[in-house]
């Protein structure tokens, strides 16, 4: 990551960047990064305890999750939570303690099948009850493709408004964690992101997946709500006890900067807080850092607005390169700042599963840039 910002640099038209970049320093980067690789690839900083909404609590992501769900059976007797192992408390222990709480009617586990899972939310919501579904993995979100898709994004346009699923919120864990290999690393965000009638939500902490998914919850659109699983007990901070919601579609600049915009999302968000430092200490080049939070409907103006005052933009993702969502970026901004832009936009992605025939090795684990 840190050589993908100093590539950047480089192909700039400031001449001090090019300067500072130069005589070896791209490539004892390149080399830090890979005598790091087996070591975790970012180190987790707390965002602020946040005090604009109540008495506040030590919790873990998975926590904060768990206590977003409790506040949501406790307000809405229509709530209802169901998945794969949910009962027990999910693989994850995100819904642990809640059907002893609530009872086996309102938190209730069901078959192994991901698209009976949502269509029986899509029924649900369309019944009048507040759905939260979870998908165990996203990796395996792919069954109910045509569900969300086909049914749960468009319920509403094909009966003129008439009905709705609206109070449907899938959730999954995403991402990354060292040692999901194929089926337990992937960040499917980009193959819905295509689909109008959705919302996608990723969280970079414990603070922002609290308040957001009480938003998913709440707005009158279904959402998808990705949760960084490696963050799940890596990510600790002090979160409000009480119910909070943080607006969707708005980005959240994290740091101020002028000579380039760094934009991520979830987990790359702390990946690109070190790099920003890196490129302040070792380049003397001021990032700004914005975390995306929503992926659809995206925050354009704040990118765009950050990108005419530095005129250089680096997104990273976790997904592949090839039809990310950096590239939907990349393509609004060029459109959109075309003639405030110092360099070419650049996109950083993971190394990713290799399948084709022509490739000379198959890649069976994921790593992080």
């Amino acid at each position: 990551m840190m050589a993908a910002a100093a590539r950047l640099f480089v192909r700039s038209t400031n001449p001090r960047l090019g300067q500072v970049v130069s005589g070896g320093l791209l490539s004892s980067l390149s080399r830090t990064q890979t005598q790091k690789r087996n070591l975790a690839h970012f180190t987790y900083q707390p965002d602020p305890v946040p005090t604009q909404y109540g008495p506040t609590q030590k919790m873990n992501l998975f926590q904060s999750v768990t206590s977003a769900l409790d506040n949501t059976l406790a307000d809405d007797p229509t709530a209802v939570i169901f998945g794969e192992d949910v009962a027990f408390g999910g693989v994850f222990r995100c819904t642990v303690g809640l059907r002893d709480k609530y009872g086996k009617d309102r938190v209730f586990n069901t078959p192994l099948c991901e698209q009976g899972i949502v269509g029986f939310g899509i029924g649900a919501a369309v019944a009048g009850a507040t759905a939260i579904a979870e998908i165990q993995f996203a990796d395996y979100i792919y069954p109910a493709f045509d569900q969300i898709v086909n049914e749960a994004a468009k319920y509403r346009y094909r009966s003129g408004n008439l009905f709705d699923c609206g109070n449907l919120t899938i959730r999954a864990p995403w991402g990354c964690v060292g040692h999901g290999s194929l089926y337990h690393s992937q960040s499917p965000e980009a193959f819905f992101a295509h689909c109008p009638g959705i919302k996608i939500v990723i969280p970079r902490g414990p603070v922002q997946a609290k308040g957001l998914l009480l938003s998913c919850i709440k707005d009158k659109n279904p959402c998808i709500f990705f949760e960084p699983k490696i963050l799940y007990r890596a990510a600790v901070e002090q979160v409000p006890v009480d119910a909070y919601t943080i607006p969707l579609s708005q980005a959240e600049v994290l740091q101020e900067g002028s000579d380039v915009t760094l934009v991520a999302w979830g987990t790359q968000v702390h990946v690109m807080k070190e790099v920003a430092n890196m490129a302040q200490e070792k380049l003397g080049v001021s990032c700004e850092v914005i975390d995306l939070q929503t992926i659809l409907p995206w925050d354009a103006e704040t990118i765009c607005k950050s990108v005419a005052k530095t005129g250089r933009l680096l997104i990273s993702h976790e997904a592949p390169l090839t039809g990310g969502f950096a590239a939907e970026i990349s393509s609004t901004v060029q459109e959109e700042c075309f003639l405030n832009l110092e360099a070419p936009i650049s996109r950083v992605q993971v190394e990713v599963l290799r399948g084709h025939q022509e490739d000379d090795q198959l890649l069976t684990d994921t790593c992080s840039p």
